[in-house]
């Protein structure tokens, strides 16, 4: 990844100064969102670039009731008058729905979708398994989003300025993507953390992929730690101080800094966490780093192993996601 600046943004920018900075992008663009429910990055993301007049935002997630409560709220913004919105349920949990859900959106009459953002993910939490027995987090924040995005690329594809965003975090500094036993011997030696950290890893690796097989045809992608927000769903509210205890723990094993004893997490509201979101979607400055990972709605030299350390792990892992949806995707 190339070192640097490429916006001038910093660790307080938020997603409103982007969003205006970046209007004539947004203006006339189809954009489609996973995780948009009230309260988090996601939403606050489309509600902030609906005042710059996209064409269509599709806002989707796996509860009807939650993504309407956004759209309502887009709908009732006068800044927001005339955009179109329109709502998707996706439930990345599930291949089979996730597939029913890619139909509809190639059945929809807009021929293309300038930006896919997959912003979708669950963090942590006790050993639980999507519909087709694949550990939830792998399953939802990875190969749910690897299956979608590959099932509506044609409409990406037709898009004069395609460019998709994939939200990962730094918390994939802990684990390489477990290639060999991705369900941790279905639960006997789960690690939530771990688990956590090899599905952002995932993400990175996607987006990469992305990048070498379909940047020759345009497509642009970026990955992104947007931060650690402290009033979102995944702000860690169910987490216990012995859950904090064993992530500081690993961090101290890295020898990286938020491992030390007076360390704190430095946090964000969720208009800064979504400032690398609208960046990552709009910003013509980053157009030179295809497949880079940002912070702070820049370019960032703070990424660590695993995720730029085995780069075989790039092309294994789009192998391994298109043997466990059982397609293959060759551009």
């Amino acid at each position: 990844m190339s070192s640097g600046t490429a916006t001038s943004y910093n660790d307080q920018t938020n997603a409103t100064q982007v969003a205006a900075d970046n209007a004539s992008n947004i203006a006339g663009k189809i954009v489609l969102t996973t995780g948009v429910s009230p309260g988090g990055t996601g939403a606050f993301f489309v509600e902030t670039i609906a005042k710059y007049k996209p064409q269509l935002l599709i806002l989707a997630g796996r509860s009807a009731t939650k993504i309407q409560q956004t759209a309502d709220k887009i709908k009732a913004d006068p800044a927001a008058e005339g955009v179109q919105v329109r709502t998707l349920v996706l439930d990345l949990g599930s291949q089979r729905q996730v597939r029913e859900a890619a139909k509809e959106v190639l059945a929809y009459p807009e021929d293309r979708i300038d930006v896919l953002v997959n912003s979708a993910g669950i963090m942590a939490g006790p050993h639980r398994t999507t519909e087709e027995g694949i550990e939830l987090q792998f399953g939802t924040n990875h190969i749910g989003h690897f299956l979608f995005t590959n099932l509506i690329m044609e409409k990406i594809l037709k898009s004069k300025t395609p460019r998709i965003v994939n939200v990962s975090s730094n918390g994939h500094r802990f684990s390489r993507v477990r290639f060999d036993d991705y369900n941790w011997q279905d639960g006997k030696t789960y690690d939530q953390w771990l688990a956590y950290s090899g599905s952002k890893t995932a993400n990175i690796l996607f987006t990469k992929s992305l990048a070498h097989k379909l940047g020759p045809k345009g497509l642009l992608t970026f990955s992104l730690h947007p931060g650690v927000i402290f009033d979102t769903s995944l702000a860690g509210a169910d987490f216990s101080d012995e859950d904090w205890g064993a992530l500081k723990a690993m961090d101290k094993a890295l020898g990286h800094p938020l491992g030390e004893p007076d360390a704190t997490f430095p946090l964000k509201n969720t208009n800064q966490g979504a400032a690398t979101h609208v960046a990552a979607a709009f910003d013509t400055r980053l157009n030179a780093f295809n497949g880079a990972y940002l912070q702070d709605a820049d370019l960032t030299d703070e990424i660590y192993p695993p995720a730029t350390s085995h780069p075989e792990d790039v092309e294994r892992c789009w192998e391994l996601s298109e043997q466990i949806v059982g397609q293959k995707f060759q551009y």
